[in-house]
């Protein structure tokens, strides 16, 4: 191969360096992906398990975001039915909600839209006489209740199933394995790793770094020094409870903040999540904190009034995950998800960072990342387009 082990080298088993690998070698490209721990061990097993499409985004003007995410959606539900199904939520309006139905119902109507006017993007309203139906979800001051439709998954299994194709196409996955240092030149890149006592080496002609939470720290070992865009770490806390709620998926209003909380039912427990909080130690150590937990168990009490005397000593697990989001100021849940994509200065490109990115879109973002990366490898022919391999457990 001219000199190089591979075309494309990926640092970062989480989703979208999965998505990256399945990506390159579909089309044509060597690829090895090289991490540290094991796949989705860091942000990518610790979301709210959801393929959506997004509907909060809208609030921030996202609409190409909600677009894009509503089209990966849909693909997902055909490339991978074993691991995405379509889920109905129920929406709650209250008096005292920050989000008027008609500003709900608005918003609701252009995702219908955006979808293209896909019939797994309908809603509709919860008739008033139903409302006592609904797994003691409180009444009093109640206006609209809508039911929409996104998707779940299990993000760790996903991920695990997108490497799985990755490596029927012919990549390499080196897990565990420590990146340590790369030196970058003009056709190419040297990349040094660390499996057990052993330092290795190998090269490839691009470098994409999808460390997610870990990514200013990966591109720090890079020589010579390659630009960075100033992130913030964002921790998202999820805990599970005890308690049933029958099979409705809630989505909610927090009455402290206003933030969207999802309420669901997960292995026979309900899963509450999330969380915002900035976050500035090392990503090695996030952990639940207690204000998260209590601040997620007010969710629920507020709610559902016979988990009024539940808390913290009753919870079955929580744990949290790291978002990287742009740097600036205001709170988190109003910045944007856009996923950033940054090459370095040369005119061919030989190391590429991927700041963000969401569970959903995460073939889109590869499909992104091949192209920008393109010009710097050599002309190969494809051998799959990814949006027609299939998905599977196992």
């Amino acid at each position: 191969m001219s000199g190089h082990d591979y075309d494309v080298a990926v640092i970062g088993g989480g989703i979208n360096g999965v998505g990256v690998a399945q990506a390159a070698a579909a089309a044509g490209h060597s690829v090895v992906l090289i991490e540290k721990q094991g796949l989705a061990a860091g942000t990518s097993s610790k979301s709210s398990m959801l393929i959506h499409g997004g509907l909060r985004y809208l609030e921030s003007y996202e609409f190409g975001l909600v677009r894009e995410s509503l089209r990966e959606r849909a693909l997902l539900l055909e490339l991978a039915p074993d691991l995405v199904q379509l889920q109905s939520f129920l929406i709650p309006i209250y008096r005292n909600t920050r989000r008027s139905p008609l500003l709900l119902r608005t918003g609701l109507s252009l995702y219908y839209l955006l979808s293209g006017m896909n019939a797994a993007a309908r809603f509709s309203g919860v008739p008033r006489l139903q409302w006592d139906g609904l797994n003691g979800l409180r009444t009093d001051n109640l206006r609209a209740v809508f039911r929409y439709t996104d998707a779940r998954t299990d993000d760790a299994l996903l991920t695990e199933a997108v490497m799985r194709s990755a490596q029927k196409l012919g990549a390499e996955l080196l897990c565990p394995a420590a990146f340590t240092r790369a030196e970058v030149h003009d056709e190419g890149c040297e990349l040094h790793y660390r499996t057990g006592e052993w330092e290795r080496s190998c090269s490839a002609r691009v470098l994409v770094n999808a460390a997610g939470p870990w990514i200013n720290r990966v591109a720090a070992k890079i020589e010579p020094r390659i630009e960075r865009i100033s992130v913030e770490l964002v921790q998202g806390t999820h805990i599970a409870v005890p308690g049933s709620l029958g099979d409705d998926f809630f989505y909610l209003e927090s009455p402290r903040d206003g933030r969207a909380v999802f309420i669901m039912p997960r292995d026979g427990h309900l899963l509450i999540g999330t969380t915002e909080t900035r976050y500035r130690e090392n990503p090695d150590h996030v952990r639940p904190l207690p204000g998260e937990e209590s601040y997620l168990l007010g969710v629920l009490r507020h709610y559902f009034p016979e988990f009024t005397n539940i808390n913290r000593s009753n919870l079955i697990s929580s744990w949290a995950g790291l978002r990287v989001l742009p740097g600036g100021p205001g709170h988190a849940f109003h910045r944007s998800r856009e996923t950033i994509l940054q090459p370095d200065r040369r005119n061919r490109p030989r190391v590429l960072g991927i700041y963000g990115g969401k569970l959903t879109t995460y073939r889109a973002t590869a499909e992104k990342v091949i192209e920008r990366i393109a010009p710097s490898l050599p002309s190969r022919k494809p051998v799959a387009d990814t949006a027609r391999l299939q998905l599977s457990l196992g």
